[in-house]
């Protein structure tokens, strides 16, 4: 068993300044969290000494694992010059090119700081441009925190949104449609019946539910859907950006949506988001159209000389090619581990995303309900006593990095087998 005696200390005094004692609500592992005092490549060190291998990787952005010398090089460059100007910088619209040179769906950007900014402004953008309200997601997909995403599960197309959370009126989500993943006749039905439909959003493999995949032919059947119907697709890659491949889960499936959401991976670990797409509809954002977006620190000088060592560590490393033959393998043997134990579990994933779902392999969000989340969590910690940090819920992905080594594997696989009942 670990011991987090001055974990548990930290988070009574915690309670009382931060709701629930964290800064988001995954971070709430029951009894308590464990506090972090560092990270080194593919460990993270709390504050009583403990060591785990991390597989959460801040769910997603450490693809280089923690500290990168590279990534801590251009940051320390960075704020020798200043780090915060109020201004533009070169190396602003340099790195906007880098990237407009790897998503074809992208012929400009705009950066902000976080992922719920992001898909927020993409929506914007997409009702501005097409003069329509009404928007459709993917049941259980999840695209940050602002009002019009957080829709409950069940409350489907047929039906009003219902909001996700207090404080938001029902009026805000009335224009939020939902269907199910991998199902293109449900979405057929609901974009043929309705003529208020501006855009589709969409996570091209569900990270925080999963990961769940597409079934095949499914992304390019929603292409074809919302071209023939006049509907902008939008692509949330806030999290397969960057990770499936350099160019996302679009290059990965070879589906081009008309705009794109980035963020996690392309700041290296400091806050960032991107909103991008055709240029007709990018350049109708404020100042050169009519669709508003402002923020103090968007561009963030430091976010941004970090996703140019990420771009370039990424390229140097081909640390896609690596990555994904790690993940296969990885998958192949928690595969192996539940067949030999004869257990009715699942493994999910793809290139460096993988999880163990406790029920069947999901193709949506329903599926994954089934699943058994209560010992799915008894599971998380146990892997935690044995030194592995997994994500704390049935509903994350885990990822892999570039920093976990043979050594860190099978260990991995050894906790597997222990823990796994």
């Amino acid at each position: 068993m670990v011991k987090l005696s001055k974990s548990e200390k930290m988070f009574e005094t915690a309670r009382k300044y931060l709701p629930g004692g964290v800064s988001s609500p995954v971070r709430a592992i029951k009894p308590y969290p464990f506090y972090t005092k560092e990270a080194s490549g593919s460990h993270i060190i709390d504050v009583d000494g403990n060591s785990y291998i991390d597989y959460c990787l801040a769910y997603g952005p450490a693809i280089f694992g923690h500290a990168h010398p590279l990534l801590k090089e251009a940051i320390e460059k960075q704020l020798d010059k200043g780090w915060i100007y109020g201004t533009p910088t070169e190396i602003e619209f340099s790195l906007a090119e880098r990237i407009a040179s790897l998503y074809p769906s992208i012929d400009m950007l705009r950066f902000v700081s976080t992922g719920t900014e992001a898909t927020m402004s993409a929506i914007r953008a997409a009702r501005g441009f097409t003069g329509k309200n009404k928007f459709i997601k993917i049941e259980g997909g999840f695209h940050g925190a602002h009002d019009a995403v957080l829709v409950k599960a069940g409350s489907g197309a047929s039906t009003l949104g219902k909001p996700d959370s207090l404080g938001i009126p029902e009026d805000f989500t009335k224009h939020t449609l939902q269907v199910p993943f991998n199902d293109i006749e449900a979405m057929a039905d609901l974009i043929t019946s309705n003529d208020d439909i501006a855009a589709v959003i969409l996570e091209p493999v569900m990270g925080n539910v999963g990961p769940i995949l597409p079934e095949d032919g499914y992304l390019q059947e929603v292409r074809k859907l919302t071209e023939e119907n006049n509907v902008l697709l939008i692509f949330d890659e806030v999290i397969t950006g960057f990770r499936l491949a350099m160019g996302g889960a679009q290059e990965y499936y070879g589906v081009t949506p008309d705009m794109t959401t980035l963020g996690k991976i392309i700041g290296g670990g400091l806050p960032i988001g991107i909103f991008g797409g055709k240029r007709e509809i990018i350049e109708m954002i404020a100042p050169s159209g009519s669709v508003y977006q402002a923020g103090t620190f968007s561009g963030h000088p430091l976010s941004i000389a970090a996703g140019h060592a990420a771009i370039d560590i990424m390229k140097a490393e081909n640390i896609h090619s690596k990555l994904n033959s790690t993940g296969d393998m990885m998958r192949s043997r928690l595969s192996e581990i539940l067949d030999d134990k004869k257990l009715d579990y699942s493994v999910s994933g793809v290139s460096s995303m993988f999880k163990i779902f406790f029920g069947e392999n999901p193709l949506n969000y329903q599926d994954v309900l089934k699943c058994d989340k209560e010992g799915y969590l008894r599971f998380f910690h146990r892997m935690l006593d044995q030194g592995i940090f997994l994500p704390p819920s049935q509903f994350e992905t885990n990822f892999l990095s570039i920093a976990h080594t043979e050594d860190d594997l099978e260990r991995t696989f050894e906790a597997y087998e222990k823990c796994l009942q």
